[in-house]
């Protein structure tokens, strides 16, 4: 959970079975505020699923952090979910009609809901009907009191991956949490499938036929740790290759290359490389302040710009700075570093980004806004540069994009950028979301 904790910032939580019962403490806040040695000694057991939330589905409240635990009519489970549902209003009231209670606005408990309703089935054939009536993006582990189970929806949205160690096997959403436990990385679960892991071994089922490989795109760019490999690709590498791409792209006269700390750093090294131009940290990161990207709130992102992010004046002060970063996505946050680093005495700023403009919101499992809030959606690249401020503006293009993973882009889902969604969105989740044209 620590090596995951990038994924979310909200609330964290451990369910474990002894198997006989299931346990769970999950609380609001990081995995440290969250565990400490008294409540890790109570977590008895050898099962478990760990899980750090970042709400995309449902608000910030206790009753959503997970592992979500229900009782159903074979036993209890402990459930722990990745990505976003398009569907949830639409199960959550059938479930309601047939009498089922919810205390949380997240759609992970729609999904145990249901597992629970198929519960007079084997837990196995209990989730496949479930998959079957699931729409949107899904990887979630769950445990019983005497399995863990891994599931991934039948487009792959969200990464999965299974680690072998001495005495077992672990899940995980990234390789990077199997590296921390000294697992030694196995496989990826496959799109549609079903992983169970008990005292027998590991053994697997096809739920669903894999529908079109769609795993998102801004894992690559953004989401997923550098350290983390994803379609066999190290995801550093692949940062770096796109700043190269974007010095071949988008090149500039300048005296630095420096990135946004720290998901902008392989990039800028990539493009530090590739033009020549040295390679200089231009700000400092307060490394005990989360991502600003995943905070809930706008006020507290611009907040944090601040508290995040400090300049080195005596290093850039009358410098031309070449500013790398991975994406813009409203825009304020690149303003606000743009003028702290004019403050700081930056002769010339220019703005790299190592992905194409962001135009489309997700429905998927990252909340990258409405699409009105989406600063591309409405603007050319010119004057988006010209609201951050800054003297030019260059971004990554699709085709470089996707050659820096090493896979065609029938692969990906990358809607974020070019609006086409693998799973097709409701009409009125289309129009919570603003993403009809204003013209239409």
């Amino acid at each position: 959970m620590h090596a995951l904790q990038h994924r979310g910032q909200e609330s964290a939580g451990i369910a474990v079975s002894d198997r006989t019962s299931i346990l769970v403490v999950k609380d609001m806040g990081l995995v440290t505020q969250v565990f400490n040695e008294k409540s890790l000694v109570s977590l008895q057991g050898s099962i478990a699923v760990g899980h750090v939330r970042y709400s995309t589905t449902g608000s910030t409240r206790w009753e959503n952090a997970q592992p979500i635990y229900q009782t159903t009519k074979s036993g209890a489970i402990a459930l722990a979910h990745n990505g976003n549902l398009i569907n949830t209003e639409e199960l959550r009231e059938e479930l309601l009609k047939e009498g089922n209670k919810f205390v949380s606005t997240s759609d992970t408990e729609v999904i145990v809901n249901l597992i629970s309703y198929y519960s007079d089935f084997p837990i196995e054939k209990a989730i496949q009907k479930t998959m079957e009536r699931l729409r949107g993006a899904y990887s979630f582990v769950l445990i019983t009191e005497e399995k863990l189970i891994g599931v991934r929806d039948p487009y792959g949205i969200r990464p999965l991956t299974i680690g072998k160690i001495e005495n077992g096997y672990i899940l995980s959403s990234e390789t990077c949490g199997l590296d921390i436990v000294g697992a030694k990385y196995v496989r990826d679960v496959e799109p549609g499938e079903i992983v169970i892991i008990d005292e027998n071994g590991l053994f697997s089922i096809q739920a669903l036929p894999v529908i079109k490989p769609s795993l998102c795109i801004f894992e690559f760019i953004y989401f997923a740790r550098p350290d983390s490999i994803l379609y066999g690709k190290n995801l550093y590498e692949a940062r770096r290759f796109m700043g190269a791409r974007l010095a071949e792209l988008a090149p500039i006269e300048a005296d630095i290359v420096a990135p946004i700390p720290d998901s902008g750093t392989p990039a800028a090294v990539g493009y530090a490389e590739r033009s020549g131009i040295p390679f200089c940290e231009g700000l400092i990161k307060n490394r005990y302040v989360g991502r600003t990207f995943i905070q809930p709130a706008q006020t507290l992102r611009q907040l944090g710009v601040k508290m995040k992010l400090n300049p080195l004046r005596d290093l850039i002060k009358d410098k031309r700075l070449i500013i790398v970063d991975d994406s813009i996505v409203r825009g304020t946050t690149s303003k606000k570093i743009i003028e702290i680093l004019r403050e700081a005495g930056a002769k010339e700023v220019h703005m790299r980004i190592s992905s194409p403009p962001v135009k489309y919101p997700c429905f998927y499992g990252i909340d990258t806004a409405n699409r009105s809030e989406l600063i591309a959606s409405d603007k050319t690249v010119e004057e988006i540069g010209k609201f951050i401020g800054a003297d030019s503006l260059a971004y990554l293009t699709f085709d470089s994009l996707v050659e820096s993973t090493g896979r065609p882009r029938e692969d990906f889902c990358l809607a974020c950028f070019d609006g086409y969604y693998p799973i097709s969105i409701p009409q009125d989740l289309k129009l919570t979301k603003f993403i009809l044209e204003k013209s239409s």
